[in-house]
């Protein structure tokens, strides 16, 4: 099968290995269709995130959709949960510590023709879904645990403070919770528009001649209720912060590429803020593929770019570009 494995940081390369064989509880999949994240892109220019580093190398992949032996289409859970410990039996396997996570440290993702994988992480998608909208799923379901942490109400204002693929899934779903009013920035005039279209009230483009006071002015002077930081940049957490009330919810989603998040301590204190910050999912795959089959989420018009598997390194190269929203790896 082939097979692309990152060796150092901006160094893909496209192998031929044997092909993976099933061990007890594993099902062998065909790989259909791979997104690439913005943490895949970590380990892509930086060899690493946070405290993992590349030792030796590894295939990158963890939103992926693939089909079973005997043609059954299906999207998988990246995470494999131990089931056993005392976070998985309270019903937080998302914080289990000896989750194994595909293209995350030793364990090898879905970069590849022929991928095996807990069968217990798999799950069916209708016919209705492409593969590309399989492999969608799984930022779907971030962004539906970051909307559980926040506890929206119908009417509140929310910021939305990146509008990657995450941050306008956040946008699609906080119009679905009812709430009357969201503002979001970017720094990219393409995510920006795309921000507006997906439901924002406000969409601002943080650049030259922007002002942290266009953020208020937009709520009327109050504020936001929620403030979802998705960007992984310090001037999103900043103006998270800054435009949340006081009582207000700040829910940190986006991954620093120096591995560091700050924050003034007097400000949130100041204003008696909670502060949650996203661990991947839950068990979200069944709603999230409920929420797209309804159509009620639209994820295919975020896949803007479509790359071979042969092409993972150009695939590569666009997303860290940050061009478009979503580049997939159909295999």
């Amino acid at each position: 099968m082939k097979t692309v494995r990152l060796h150092a940081h901006g160094n893909l390369r496209l192998h031929n290995e044997p092909k993976a064989v099933p061990a007890e509880g594993e099902t062998l999949l065909r790989i259909k269709a791979v997104g690439i994240c913005g943490s895949d892109i970590h380990w892509f220019s930086e060899g690493g995130i946070g405290e993992a580093v590349l030792e030796h190398p590894l295939v990158l992949g963890h939103e992926f959709a693939a089909e079973l032996e005997d043609g059954q289409r299906v999207a998988g859970d990246p995470a494999i949960p131990c089931r056993k410990c005392e976070f998985c039996l309270h019903g937080h396997p998302n914080l289990c510590p000896t989750v194994r996570f595909a293209g995350f440290g030793d364990v090898d993702g879905a970069l590849r023709e022929f991928m095996v994988w807990d069968e217990k992480c798999l799950f069916t998608i209708p016919d209705s879904l492409t593969y590309a909208d399989g492999a969608m799923l799984e930022p779907l379901g971030v962004a539906l645990h970051a909307i559980d942490l926040a506890h929206l109400r119908v009417g509140m204002t929310v910021g939305v403070f990146g509008c990657g693929p995450i941050g306008l899934l956040i946008i699609q779903l906080a119009k679905l919770t009812g709430v009357a009013k969201i503002i979001t920035t970017d720094k990219l005039t393409h995510r920006v528009e795309a921000a507006k279209t997906y439901g924002a009230n406000k969409a601002l483009l943080v650049g030259d001649g922007y002002k942290r006071e266009e953020l208020l002015a937009a709520t009327g002077g109050r504020g936001v209720d929620v403030a979802f930081e998705v960007a992984g940049e310090q001037e999103a957490v900043d103006d998270a912060f800054a435009a949340v009330i006081p009582g207000g919810k700040v829910i940190l989603a986006g991954i620093p590429g120096n591995d560091e998040t700050s924050f003034s301590a007097s400000l949130a204190r100041h204003k008696g803020l909670t502060i949650k910050l996203v661990r991947r999912m839950k068990y979200t795959y069944p709603r999230a593929i409920a929420l797209v089959s309804q159509k009620l989420v639209d994820v295919s018009t975020l896949v803007t770019h479509r790359f071979p598997l042969a092409q993972a390194a150009e695939a590569f190269a666009v997303a860290e570009r940050r061009e478009g929203l979503k580049v997939i790896v159909e295999c």
